[in-house]
């Protein structure tokens, strides 16, 4: 006796559920778990977030740069760089401030306004003038997030971002900046500097907030990023090393989507007009 039509049918599609479902938990428990590998790197971080955000609670930059090294190894390696640590922020710093973006004259050490991430205050902040003028600058926050990492030395993760004009904070009614949106070349300035500077031993990435194509800071300023965090291990005590850093190699599934995202960032970043 034939069995009926809709109960083979329905066996046949349970039979194929069954194996999709299968092949699902290999690939997502099993496979690209240990593709990924991306936080082997510095498996502290594993777990971590990877934006700031306001005082107010609203997601700010992303986290894109990180250094290894004791808190003097940050400020001389910040320092051979040609990074000036930013002043902080008072009623005389923000006249001065002002007064060299209304005036068009140095400032320096202009202060940067406060992010936060795992709700603390950025530890450290630095900056790299653009012209004469504070209205255009190179800038990175950096918070200590680990007190020892697989090196056995603390773990600073940063937001470098483009200052590319002044603008008024939507919160505040403070002088406040709007960032450039490709933040990934201002990650790659400040390790450059580093690297310029013979003060780096290794380099590796970590994974970030991951590819974002269409991402808005705490000012609405869009970004996009491949979403990695570049990782910078200085040499002991920052002192000038002979040897270029080595570079830890990426995972397969890693190699991929930045194969993919080097095409895709090349389209974000031309130049309509042209």
């Amino acid at each position: 006796m034939r069995k009926p039509v809709q109960t083979t049918f329905l066996r046949r599609w349970g039979k194929r559920l069954l194996w999709v479902l299968a092949i699902y938990l290999l690939v997502a428990y099993l496979i690209l778990p240990r593709l990924w590998a991306h936080h082997e790197h510095q498996p502290g971080l594993a777990g971590k977030g990877a934006v700031t955000h306001t005082a107010d609670g609203i997601p700010g930059d992303p986290l894109n740069v990180g250094i290894v090294g004791n808190r003097t190894d940050v400020l001389q390696a910040m320092n051979a760089a040609g990074w000036i640590p930013a002043d902080p922020i008072t009623l005389k710093s923000s006249i001065e401030i002002s007064a060299s973006v209304v005036l068009d004259r140095p400032d320096n050490a202009a202060p940067v306004s406060p992010l936060f991430f795992e709700g603390r205050k950025q530890d450290l902040a630095f900056e790299k003038p653009i012209g004469k003028s504070a209205d255009r600058r190179n800038h990175v926050r950096f918070w200590q997030v680990l007190e020892a990492g697989r090196e056995g030395r603390p773990v600073w993760l940063g937001s470098a971002t483009l200052d590319a004009g002044v603008t008024l904070s939507r919160d505040t009614g403070q002088v406040t900046h709007r960032i450039a949106p490709d933040i990934d070349a201002e990650r790659k300035l400040l390790i450059g500097d580093l690297v310029d500077a013979r003060i780096v031993t290794e380099l590796y990435q970590v994974s970030g907030i991951g590819p974002t194509i269409a991402g808005k800071n705490g000012e609405g300023d869009p970004y996009y990023t491949d979403g990695d965090i570049h990782i910078a291990v200085l040499s002991d005590g920052a002192v000038p090393v002979s040897t270029p850093p080595v570079m830890q190699p990426d995972s397969a599934l890693v190699q991929g989507k930045n194969q993919i995202w080097a095409g895709l960032e090349s389209l974000l970043s031309a130049d309509p007009a042209q």
